[in-house]
């Protein structure tokens, strides 16, 4: 059985939204205090991904790691990203280019708890702001994972909207990476 695994960067105050200011969000950039830190942030980043049996996107962040390159890229990350099984939530999107990607088009929850039977090992969800959320509200999330930068960002979009009730995490992990991100690993209390 697979486990759905979020794997999320994020600012002190939770924010996701533009991270490295591409997309000209006006509190995007809180990436770029630890650049220092960037080598070691993608050693962990690798090392996930070697661990990970497949990917699980929503349309806007397939969309976003096509736009930069990760099609094409080279490199260790970007090879084994490439390898994996993509699996992206969308009623919209006909045609993807990046190799061995599937696209799922019913109803969330649904194709996402079949994923998880199909599957055996970590799905990796990167990224996905819409997604995420959906998946915490209906149980379906086993781990999350968050690299947390530096920085306040103090205003966008954050991993965590309202849900329909609260999610107790239990830490089962906790690290430094490089001289100023942490590393932490949750997994979901579930009520008895």
């Amino acid at each position: 059985m697979g486990k759905i695994v979020i794997s999320e960067t994020a600012s002190l105050d939770g924010v996701i939204q533009d991270p490295t200011g591409e997309e000209g969000f006006r509190f995007g950039g809180w990436f770029d205090p630890a650049k220092a830190d960037r080598e070691a942030w993608a050693k962990v980043l690798i090392a996930e991904a070697l661990g990970t049996e497949a990917l699980l996107l929503g349309r806007r962040s397939y969309e976003y790691f096509v736009a930069r390159g990760w099609v094409s890229r080279s490199g260790e990350w970007a090879d084994r990203l490439r390898s994996l099984p993509k699996y992206v939530v969308s009623s919209a999107i006909e045609n993807l280019e990046w190799q061995n990607s599937t696209v799922l088009k019913g109803d969330v929850v649904d194709e996402v708890s079949k994923l998880k039977r199909k599957v055996n090992g970590d799905i990796v969800v990167y990224a996905s702001g819409r997604l995420v959320p959906t998946l915490m509200e209906h149980d379906l999330v086993d781990e999350l994972r968050l690299i947390v930068y530096p920085a306040v960002a103090g205003a966008g979009e954050r991993l965590f909207g309202e849900t329909g009730d609260r999610k107790i995490m239990h830490l089962i992990g906790a690290r430094t990476v490089g001289d100023s991100l942490v590393s932490l690993t949750y997994q979901p209390v579930r009520e008895a």
